[in-house]
């Protein structure tokens, strides 16, 4: 028995594990694999298990959100433009993939970093593009947010309106001169400073 406990362990904890998982995935998911397998589309059966057993997600990107379907479905031309194209929504809004890191440098020794997670207000035909210059964006930003840290920005109660307001109109015009594509505004969604 002593013997075979350390074999039971990670077998017993894999099982759980697995069951877990299974118990807490979400129902969105769920729902879009037993439609898949049940839909009749050209392949749904064969799509439904890998060759190794183990179950394929339905698509690599997520849905879109039903607001959106909605939104275009009530359009009084169907979501369609002349052309046949669906029209590009008025307002689009681009949020970075990965947040930003920004350590806080005290002579020399780092105290801090802030993490931010920033939005790009853009019009909706500029979103694509936008998705395709989010490396000189991303850079843009993260050089502004290091001065306004190194300029002590960062430093006592930096949530106040007062201390947010300029940072937000700094990025903004850091974000305006490195793309020819509009934005109206950058949206600061989470901001937290973790102690170095």
């Amino acid at each position: 028995m002593k013997k075979l406990l350390p074999l039971l362990i990670p077998v017993l904890a894999l099982v759980g594990g697995v069951a877990a998982g299974e118990m807490l995935r979400p129902a969105q998911e769920a729902g879009h694999a037993a439609t898949g397998a049940t839909s009749g589309n050209h392949g749904a059966a064969e799509d439904a298990a890998a060759p190794d057993g183990h179950a394929k997600p339905a698509s690599d990107h997520p849905a879109p959100p039903p607001a959106d379907d909605h939104a275009a479905a009530s359009d009084h031309g169907g979501g369609q433009g002349a052309h046949g194209e669906t029209a590009a929504p008025a307002e689009g809004w681009f949020t970075f993939p990965s947040q930003f890191f920004v350590p806080l440098m005290r002579n020399g020794d780092m105290g801090g970093v802030m993490i931010l997670t920033l939005t790009i207000e853009t019009g909706g035909a500029d979103l694509p593009a936008m998705k395709q210059q989010e490396h000189r964006l991303r850079d843009a930003l993260l050089r502004e947010l290091l001065i306004h840290a190194n300029t002590g920005g960062f430093d006592g109660n930096f949530t106040s309106e007062a201390r947010l307001a300029p940072l937000r109109e700094r990025l903004q015009k850091a974000a305006q001169a490195s793309t020819d594509l509009s934005v109206k505004a950058v949206l600061i969604e989470d901001i937290a400073r973790q102690a170095g």
